[in-house]
């Protein structure tokens, strides 16, 4: 049998349940991350979302788990990795580190066990498996006569400790050596919060993802005013908007936007006009002008408040803009307009109140595709009310309620939440900009960026459309410069 070669075990038919296993010898292979399914999307053996928790693969030769960032669609999936007779370490970046055992207690909890002593000694068990590595840093996973094999992190600018991963093989029987990179989820240029994402120098094999490989992101330069300008739009009814977002990335995205526009309105009275080039949201007349510095921003989630916590005390690994901000001693992540709501109850008295008052605020709350958490009470009791709107600032996958209001609420459709129709008379808005994944033009420019190109990309973590048309994409660029290229598929 040939080595290396690499086994797809999630993120190919679709964008979640990412696991990749690198077989570097007969007798040691590693896994690239080990997440849950989400939405309509299967594991092998045909079940959805997240009932689709079975480790179908052995794991005898499996010497080690790299976890490319802490989203629970890459690390969901590691308790039951566990379960099923992992005793190799967790590799991971040292931001990552702290967030991944905050991660994989919530999934705990919610899949396996709320008993607090049971908690408590499996994260003592994540904690004692976890390495965490330096960015740029080559670390040694294993060193024989039949084999060496280093790993090293990079920067991939999607979350806060989100990497992209390189293996260094070399096989000193034959002498041969192979450089393999897994693209893990890359980011965009200008992310609040983060540094950008830089390309490797060459790769032998290259495993990408493809989340937006058939679009471009609208413009990433004025979405703060975009955003700024819907939510305005979207107040003018005088309701609640609702912003379904992630605990970890996207709220925090938000939380920084949110306040540089109070900041703003603070220093600036003079504001982009409501509207401002976008469509319509809603029928109001934009006759009352938002109270920006009252406006009260509602993060519910104890978990994102949880996560939000922990990407402060990261302060080091933010980008310069975001040490500026705090060094002219502003808060980008824990302003005075911002409210948060930890328990149930206080949730429960939330939603109650805003649906009945319809008073003006901003609720961030998860998940970030409707499929389940705090977000769900709101949509319940506010979709079938006109003053109220939705905002979607992230990827809505196939199967989802997200993806099911985003379609079909413009048109006045229905939703199925928690076993009830749900008719959509809400506003209902996206913002592109706001996406946490490198745009077609990003993927190319990260694999044309090598010094040495790859030979041979493997294309993964996407649906169809956008696998094929990244597909064609690269073969043009390939072409363009008179180089051979063979990409892969998997199915």
């Amino acid at each position: 049998m040939t080595f290396p070669r690499i086994t797809h075990h999630g993120a190919v038919s679709g964008v979640t349940g990412s696991c990749h296993q690198l077989h570097a010898s007969e007798a040691n292979s590693y896994l690239i991350d080990c997440g849950l399914f989400q939405g309509a999307e299967t594991n092998a053996s045909g079940t959805t979302g997240q009932g689709s928790l079975d480790i179908e693969f052995p794991l005898d030769t499996v010497r080690a788990l790299i976890a490319t960032h802490v989203h629970i669609d890459h690390v969901g999936r590691i308790p039951y990795l566990l379960a099923a007779g992992f005793k190799g370490p967790i590799l991971c970046s040292e931001p990552s580190a702290k967030l991944l055992p905050i991660v994989l207690e919530d999934a705990f909890k919610l899949g396996v066990s709320r008993d607090q002593k049971q908690v408590e000694r499996y994260i003592k068990l994540i904690e004692q498996r976890i390495i965490a590595l330096p960015y740029k840093v080559w670390f040694t996973l294993h060193d024989s006569k039949d084999l060496h094999c280093r790993v090293r992190l990079q920067r991939a600018g999607h979350i806060l400790g989100s990497v992209y991963v390189e293996f260094d093989l070399t096989y000193p029987a034959s002498g041969a050596q192979k450089r393999i990179v897994f693209s893990g989820d890359l980011g965009v240029p200008n992310a609040p919060l983060l540094r950008p994402p830089v390309a490797p120098e060459r790769a032998d094999i290259l495993v990408l993802e493809s989340t937006y490989g058939d679009r471009l992101h609208e413009d990433r330069n004025t979405r703060r005013q975009r955003l700024e300008a819907v939510i305005e739009q979207a107040l003018q009814d005088q309701g609640t908007v609702l912003i379904p977002a992630f605990s970890i990335g996207r709220t925090q995205e938000l939380l920084y936007e949110l306040e540089e526009i109070i900041h703003t309105k603070l220093t600036n009275p003079a504001h982009l006009p409501v509207g401002a080039g976008l469509p319509a949201i809603s029928n109001a007349s934009p006759s009352q002008e938002t109270n920006w510095p009252e406006l009260p921003i509602i993060l519910d989630s104890p978990l994102a408040s949880r996560f939000t916590a922990a990407y402060r005390e990261l302060k080091p690994f933010w980008s310069q803009e975001a040490l500026e901000r705090v060094e002219s001693d502003r808060r980008p992540l824990g302003f005075e307009q911002l409210i948060k709501v930890d328990s149930h109850d206080a949730h429960m008295r939330m939603v109650q109140h805003l649906s009945r008052t319809a008073r003006p605020a901003i609720v961030i709350a998860g998940n970030g595709m409707c499929s389940g958490g705090r977000i769900v009470n709101y949509l319940k009791a506010m979709l079938g009310d006109a003053r109220h709107n939705v905002l979607f600032v992230g990827y809505q996958a196939a199967g989802t309620p997200g993806r099911s209001i985003q379609t079909y609420g413009p048109k006045g459709g229905y939703v199925d939440l928690d076993g009830e129709r749900l008719d959509i008379k809400a506003g209902i808005a996206s913002i592109g900009g706001y996406s946490a994944h490198a745009d077609q033009q990003g993927l190319v420019d990260f694999v044309t960026g090598m010094q040495q190109w790859p030979p041979e990309i493997r294309i993964v973590h996407g649906d169809v459309p956008a696998k094929q048309e990244l597909s064609d994409r690269l073969r043009k660029a390939y072409t363009a410069k008179h180089r051979e290229v063979r990409i892969v598929v998997p199915e």
